[in-house]
Parts: structure tokens; C-alpha cells; sequence
């Protein structure tokens, strides 16, 4: 199983990215952004949603640093916001006692 909590977590991002996400999270509407941000209907659960927005998050990070006209900031954002919002409902690891 991917640790996505790590991941994310090692995540280096302009701060202003991240802090526009944080923010974005109370509108979240699973059922509605995950379906036009990743143009299908969203997969049944968290772990596969997880895997699919972190590889376009890869694809827009290397397009933002390549400096190319086509980088959109706002998607970049929505993405950030999925990724934040789905980490929310992956069950928590267990704590050693």
C-alpha cells in the first residue's frame, strides 16, 4: 500500500499553491470535482482516486516548472484541493501502544 500521507507531505510546492488548496477545501464536492477534473466518473475509492490525481499533479508540476504557456494554475489548485480532500477519507493508521 502507498503511504499517500508521506507523499503528500514531501510534497515541495510554491507555498502559495498549497495555501490556495487549503482553502478550497470547504467547497469540495467529491462526486462533482472528481468527475470534471478527472473527466470520467470518479473511482470507488480513495487509494485509486489518490494514485490517479498524484500522477497529474506530476504531469502539471513538471509543465509549471518547464515554464510552458499551457500550465494552468487553477487546475493546479482544483488538483491540490482532490488531493487534500481525498487523503481526508483514507483510514487513519493504526497507533502502536
Amino acid at each position: 500500500m502507498t503511504d499517500f500521507r508521506t507523499l503528500l507531505a514531501d510534497l515541495k510546492r510554491p507555498r502559495l499553491l498549497l495555501r490556495a488548496a487549503r482553502l478550497g477545501l470547504m467547497d469540495y464536492c467529491r462526486e462533482r470535482d472528481l468527475k470534471r477534473l478527472l473527466k470520467s466518473d470518479p473511482p470507488a475509492g480513495p487509494e485509486k482516486t489518490l494514485r490517479r490525481l498524484m500522477q497529474e499533479e506530476e504531469q502539471l508540476e513538471a509543465t509549471r516548472r518547464k515554464g510552458d504557456a499551457s500550465y494552468s494554475i487553477s487546475r493546479h489548485v482544483d488538483i491540490l484541493i482532490a488531493l487534500l480532500a481525498e487523503l481526508h477519507l483514507l483510514p487513519r493508521p493504526q497507533q502502536r501502544a
